[in-house]
């Protein structure tokens, strides 16, 4: 079973993810994972790494092809990263989280010790930047959710019944 998550900052992805994985009893990967795998491999901290990669499109090509190399030589895992469902050809489930903008500000906010309204700029900039390089980089239109099977909105579920609403959709699948 191949499962791709993905959604704006604030939208629960690695939380979901780390449940699910439990629930389910298999591993998941992010972006994040590869990201800091690759530093690893260049002799670098995150920091460095990220520095690097500021303006190297080819970074960005990377993680998102060790994804997609990862989920086709597993048979089970969960793919947690913003772009995975264009990356993951085998994904059996392909989901998409969604939050109202307040509550990721919120959420934003609280994780990372910030005002809300710091936690909103920097959000709103954040996802600006990002969807032109999404749209530059790969010609992906992140706005764009015909791709996905499954929606949801995480302010209406906590991670436990989210991951009960997955894993009956995956018993009809």
């Amino acid at each position: 079973m191949i499962i791709t998550i993905g959604g704006l900052a604030g939208t629960g992805t690695t939380t979901l993810a780390e449940v699910l994985s439990e629930k389910l009893d298999i591993p998941y990967i992010s972006a994040g994972f590869i990201f800091r795998e690759m530093a690893a491999e260049r002799g670098m901290t995150v920091l460095e790494f990220s520095e690097f990669a500021e303006g190297n499109d080819d970074i960005d090509k990377e993680i998102d092809k060790r994804q997609a190399e990862k989920a086709k030589l597993a048979e089970n895992l969960i793919v947690e990263g913003r772009l995975s469902a264009f990356f993951v050809d085998n994904a059996d489930l392909k989901l998409w989280l969604m939050t109202p903008f307040e509550v990721r500000s919120k959420r934003i906010a609280q994780r990372e010790d910030k005002p809300v309204d710091l936690a909103k700029v920097e959000i709103i900039t954040r996802e600006k930047s990002e969807a032109l390089r999404y749209k530059v980089i790969h010609n992906i239109d992140i706005s764009n959710m015909d791709i996905y099977d499954l929606i949801v909105n995480t302010d209406s579920f906590n991670p436990e019944s989210i991951s009960e609403i997955i894993i009956q959709t995956l018993k009809v699948i």
